[in-house]
């Protein structure tokens, strides 16, 4: 696969990489604190430095055997395994190219996913829940001719045309004076994007952009030896892959993985590896606060809980203030492409800019953009564009490079906001999620920060529907809260007293019990606008 990386960007940003692959960082862990814990594991016995270097050295002579070589792309669609560590690593070593995909994807996704990487061996497991997965691909090989095998792993039957991860992890481990040398600024992973809006894009991203994304997280946090990043989000997503597996290796960090997420294991979790620290979506903070409620725990161990990737009101960060005894909640900010853009506001007295900004901007260059791409000035809306050397190498597509960046190296993240007095960003809206009502943009993300000071919502979520006279009205899709009445009538009303303009006001509501969301939590409203079309085109 061809890495866009140029050598301007080296120049410029080459001073912030560290030059390390995950597999050079886990030899030398395993050989500085062989029995350190590297990972804790729910439920299961805890990844040592040395136990798992040994096993990807293992697996590595079991690939090697079947033929895979440096630039050949292996995926996994695995849970927070420790599996998924060890072929991690191993692909590191061998200069593979690593591509996470999320276990809940099925026929329509894999097909793409696997015919785009030209994927030639994947990992899949026997089943997760209700899913099964042998006899989907199984189904699928036939039209991936670049899929040379499939790997099952943890399954407790044989299946016709499939290897076992077991057998080949049953191998002399590998000398490491036969493994290649590997670049680190190859590509290390490719990461396809949620694909909200049509077919997923192939991110690219290296071993130096991806242990920039770590160390700049570390280094804003001010981490070390001593804190336990809570895992609980998927490692086939950029949040669980960069902080479940490659934190451990990179710097002094330890790890701890939830293979599903549950609050109230979370709570014991945490309270058993004293976990510091945890990113992800909203949802997870929600619960484990309501959980630490319910355990009558103040989690004293847990110092910051960095919240992203779905809508984040203001309220649930006051409250993680009230109910965790030190736990810093905060928003952050960014992307596949451009992981971690804020670090979030975690000084003392920062409070209020933590609830009320998408947080402080650490390592990126970032501006904001007109609709003719000029820079605005502070406190201007405009479409936000980001560059830092922990972004993305670039999409596998030159086609899609070209029109997602500025001539000078800048992402277009397609993401309305502007930039504080403060250095923060604030996210008003998606670039093609304004609604636009006769002739007027209103902020989808304005009407749901009222509505989510409703004490009768649990969560709502704005789209644009179709109006006959202005083109584009309102529509509020709604999440009541458990146990709680609601009239629409009243919802509407509150809405209003609370000053919220007359035209920003939801013309219609949908009460539902979930929303449609990518896998990082995201709310997929491009769903939400087809269905509330469909319905009033019927109605």
């Amino acid at each position: 696969m061809k890495n866009p990386l140029t050598q301007d960007r080296i120049d410029s940003d080459g001073r912030f990489w560290c030059d390390l692959t995950i597999a050079t960082g886990a030899w030398r862990k395993a050989e500085s604190d062989p029995d350190g814990v590297a990972i804790y594991l729910e439920g299961e016995e805890s990844i040592t430095y040395a136990s798992i270097a040994d096993e990807a050295r293992r697996l590595i002579t079991g690939l090697h055997a079947l033929g895979l070589r440096q630039g050949d792309v292996i995926s996994f669609q695995l849970p927070n395994w420790r599996e998924a560590v060890v072929l991690d690593i191993a692909a590191s070593a061998m200069g593979l190219i690593n591509n996470p995909i999320i276990p809940i994807y099925r026929d329509r996704e894999l097909r793409f996913i696997l015919k785009d990487a030209r994927t030639k061996l994947v990992y899949i497991p026997e089943q997760i829940r209700s899913l099964e997965f042998p006899s989907m691909f199984a189904a699928l090989k036939p039209e991936l001719p670049d899929l040379e095998h499939i790997v099952t792993v943890r399954a407790e039957n044989d299946y016709k045309g499939m290897l076992r991860y077991e057998n080949l992890i049953a191998n002399e481990p590998v000398s490491l004076d036969q493994l290649p040398v590997v670049d680190p600024n190859s590509i290390k992973a490719i990461l396809y994007t949620s694909g909200t809006t049509g077919d997923p894009k192939a991110v690219l991203h290296s071993h130096n952009t991806l242990a920039r994304v770590i160390q700049n997280s570390v280094d804003h946090w001010e981490l070390d030896g001593s804190d336990v990043m809570l895992m609980p989000s998927p490692v086939t997503h950029i949040t669980g892959y960069g902080s479940g597996m490659v934190l451990p290796f990179v710097t002094d960090v330890k790890s701890a993985l939830m293979p599903r997420w549950d609050a109230d294991a979370a709570v014991e979790f945490i309270q058993q590896v004293n976990a510091t620290a945890s990113v992800g979506a909203t949802p997870f903070l929600t619960e484990l606060i309501a959980a630490a409620q319910r355990h009558n725990t103040g989690l004293p161990s847990m110092r910051y809980f960095a919240c992203g990737g779905a809508a984040v009101p203001p309220q649930l960060i006051h409250q993680c203030f009230e109910v965790l005894d030190n736990c810093v909640a905060f928003r952050v900010y960014g992307s596949t492409e451009t992981p971690i853009i804020t670090g979030g506001f975690v000084k003392a007295g920062q409070q209020k800019l933590s609830a009320e900004t998408d947080g402080e901007i650490y390592a990126y260059d970032v501006k904001i953009l007109d609709d003719d791409g000029v820079e605005l000035p502070l406190g201007e809306d405009g479409e936000i564009a980001a560059k830092g050397a922990g972004m993305m190498l670039g999409y596998a597509s030159d086609e899609q490079n070209t029109a997602s960046h500025t001539s000078d190296g800048y992402f277009l993240t397609g993401d309305i906001g502007h930039i504080t007095k403060d250095n923060g960003i604030l996210i008003t809206d998606r670039k093609k999620d304004i609604i636009i009502r006769g002739g007027e943009n209103l902020s989808a993300k304005e009407i749901e920060d009222v509505l989510h000071d409703n004490p009768l919502i649990k969560e709502a979520a704005v789209v644009s529907m179709p109006h006959e006279r202005l083109g584009e009205g309102v529509c509020a899709y709604i999440i009541p809260m458990p146990d709680s009445p609601v009239d629409i009538g009243q919802i509407i009303a509150l809405a209003g007293a609370a000053g919220l303009a007359k035209q920003k006001l939801p013309q219609h509501i949908e009460l539902v019990d979930d929303l449609p969301r990518t896998v990082s939590g995201k709310v997929k409203k491009d769903i939400l606008r087809k269905r509330i079309k469909a319905q009033m085109s019927a109605s």
